[in-house]
C-alpha cells in the first residue's frame, strides 16, 4: 500500500543583522557630512594653519579624495587540505604567517598546539590575503566534523565576496602657497572607518607622512564612522592609497603655485621644520632621510628626461614620491591619453633606494616591475557594498591589468652606504599618483576618485 508525499516549498528569511543596510554610496555621503562637522580628534599639530590659510598673500587649494576597497583576489584562490584522525590535525596549506595559523586551528578544534601538523606548499601569491589563514581553520574545522580528509578550494566569488579588504576612506585637503611659490599651509581631515578613536584593520594614517615636517603650518584630523567589513594588509599596506592621496595633492599645490611639479617636490625636501618630538604626531615624516629621497628623484628625473623631451600632444609625464616600508622611490610615468579618455601608460622610470646591497639583481627588478602592475591594477579597481553585501564577484567587476596594457618599466636603483631593506613593497605606492598627475598633465582633469572609470578614464 502506497503512501503519499505531500511536497511544501521551504520559505526562508534570512536575519542579515545590524549591518544588512549597508551602502557604498551612503558611506560616501556621510563621510562629506562628517567633513562638515568638526574633527574627532587632531592626529598632529605644528604653527597654525588655519590661520595661514586666511592670509591674504596666498593662493588656497581645496580637494576631496576618495579610495575604495580593494579585493586581493589572488590568481590563485584560497585553498587547504586537512585531515582530522586520532585527535590531532595534519594540514597541507599556503600562508604568511603559518606559525600564528597553527595556533588559530589549535584553538578553534580544542586541541593542544602540538597535535596539529602544518605543511607549508608552493603556492601562488599572497599579497597580504594568506596572513589571515581563514581556509586553513575553515578546512581543519569541515574535517574534524566529518571525521575525513577535507580538500577546499573557494571559488572565485567566494573568494571576491569573502576578503580581508584593503580599506577605504576619505581625504578631505585644504594647502596654500604663497606668492613665491612656497608651501605655507596644509590641512588634512581624514574620514575614515573605526570606532572613537579606534581605526578598522589596516584603515588607519599616520600623521608623519610628508609633507609633515616639511611644512611649518600643518593640522591633520580625523574622523570615524562605523564597518562591518573585514579588512586587513594589501601589498604595501597604508602606502598604496596613502601615496596617491598626498602625491595627487602635492601636484595640485605644486600647479597653483606655477611650479614645475618635480623641482616643487625638491624645494618642499629642503624645507625640514621639525625635530624628534615635534608634537602629537611624533618626528618629522615618519623618519624620512631628505637627501636619499632627494638623490632618488634626481636620478628619476635623469633618466626619464623629465623636462628636456618634446612630447605629443595628449601625452605627458607625471612623477611622485613615496618613502615606506624603509624604502625610498621616486616614479616618473610617460602617459597618453586619447580624445575618449583611454589612458596608455607608455614607459614608467623608477628610481630606488633599498640600501647598500641588491643580492639578486634580476630577483629585485622583477619585484619593482610586478610592484607597478599591482599599482595600475589598483587604479581600476573597487569593491562595493549594497544591501549589506559585496556587490564584486569576479574579474569582470574587479579587474586585473592585461597584458597588452602592460608599460615598459626600466628600473633604477641607487647603492647608498645604509642597511640593506626590503623589496616587495616600497615601489608600488609612487605608480598611482605619477600616472595621475600624467593624466592631469595630459588633460587637465585631476583624477580624484578611485577606481579612474568614476571620471571616465580607462587603460587603453
Amino acid at each position: 500500500m502506497g503512501c503519499a508525499v505531500r511536497k511544501t516549498k521551504l520559505e526562508v528569511k534570512w536575519d542579515f543583522g545590524k549591518w544588512g543596510a549597508q551602502d557604498s554610496d551612503a558611506k560616501a555621503r556621510k563621510a562629506d557630512e562628517l567633513f562638515e562637522q568638526p574633527a574627532g580628534r587632531t592626529l598632529r599639530k605644528e604653527g597654525d594653519a588655519e590661520a595661514a590659510l586666511q592670509r591674504e598673500d596666498v593662493k588656497v587649494v581645496q580637494s576631496r579624495y576618495a579610495f575604495p576597497f580593494i579585493a586581493h583576489a589572488t590568481m590563485e584562490p584560497q585553498n587547504c587540505t586537512a585531515h582530522y584522525k586520532d585527535g590531532k590535525m595534519e594540514i597541507w596549506s599556503t600562508s604568511q604567517f603559518p606559525a600564528p595559523g597553527r595556533t588559530a586551528v589549535a584553538r578553534l578544534l580544542g586541541i593542544p598546539e602540538a597535535g596539529v601538523t602544518l605543511h607549508m606548499v608552493r603556492a601562488g601569491g599572497g599579497f597580504g590575503r594568506r596572513a589571515y589563514n581563514d581556509s586553513m581553520c575553515e578546512a581543519a574545522w569541515i574535517s574534524k566534523t566529518v571525521g575525513a580528509p577535507v580538500k577546499l578550494l573557494w571559488s572565485r566569488e567566494d573568494d571576491v565576496r569573502h576578503d580581508y579588504y584593503r580599506c577605504g576612506g576619505f581625504q578631505y585637503f585644504k594647502g596654500a602657497v604663497d606668492l613665491s611659490g612656497k608651501l605655507v599651509a596644509w590641512k588634512n581631515h581624514f574620514v575614515a572607518y573605526g570606532e572613537g578613536n579606534a581605526f578598522v584593520h589596516d584603515g588607519g594614517f599616520n600623521a608623519g607622512e610628508f609633507p609633515a615636517g616639511y611644512v611649518e603650518n600643518l593640522l591633520v584630523q580625523a574622523s570615524t564612522m562605523p564597518l562591518g567589513l573585514k579588512t586587513g594588509a594589501l601589498r604595501a599596506p597604508g602606502s598604496n592609497s596613502t601615496a596617491w592621496v598626498m602625491q595627487s595633492f602635492i601636484d595640485e599645490l605644486a600647479h597653483a603655485a606655477g611650479k614645475d611639479p618635480a623641482q616643487f617636490r625638491l624645494d618642499l625636501l629642503k624645507k625640514s621644520t621639525s625635530g624628534p618630538g615635534a608634537g602629537p604626531g611624533g618626528p618629522r615624516a615618519m623618519g624620512l632621510n631628505a637627501a636619499r629621497m632627494s638623490d632618488v628623484m634626481q636620478l628619476a628625473m635623469e633618466k626619464s628626461g623629465w623636462g628636456k623631451r618634446q612630447l605629443p600632444s595628449g601625452t605627458a609625464l607625471g612623477i611622485a614620491f613615496h618613502f615606506s616600508h624603509s624604502g625610498y622611490f621616486a616614479e616618473v610615468a610617460e602617459v597618453a591619453v586619447s580624445a575618449n579618455k583611454k589612458v596608455k601608460v607608455n614607459k614608467v622610470w623608477v628610481a630606488g633606494d633599498i640600501g647598500s646591497q641588491i643580492i639578486n639583481p634580476s630577483a629585485a627588478e622583477n619585484q619593482v616591475q610586478g610592484a607597478i602592475v599591482d599599482g595600475l591594477s589598483e587604479m581600476i579597481q573597487e569593491i562595493t557594498l549594497k544591501e549589506g553585501r559585496v556587490v564584486q564577484s569576479n574579474y569582470h567587476q574587479h579587474p586585473m591589468l592585461r597584458m597588452p596594457q602592460a608599460p615598459t618599466v626600466e628600473v633604477h636603483f641607487l647603492k647608498t652606504n645604509n642597511p640593506p631593506t626590503g623589496l616587495g613593497e616600497p615601489a608600488l605606492p609612487p605608480i598611482l599618483p605619477a600616472v595621475a598627475n600624467a593624466v592631469f598633465s595630459a588633460t587637465g582633469e585631476r583624477i580624484r576618485t578611485l577606481p579612474m572609470t568614476k571620471q571616465g578614464f580607462s587603460f587603453a
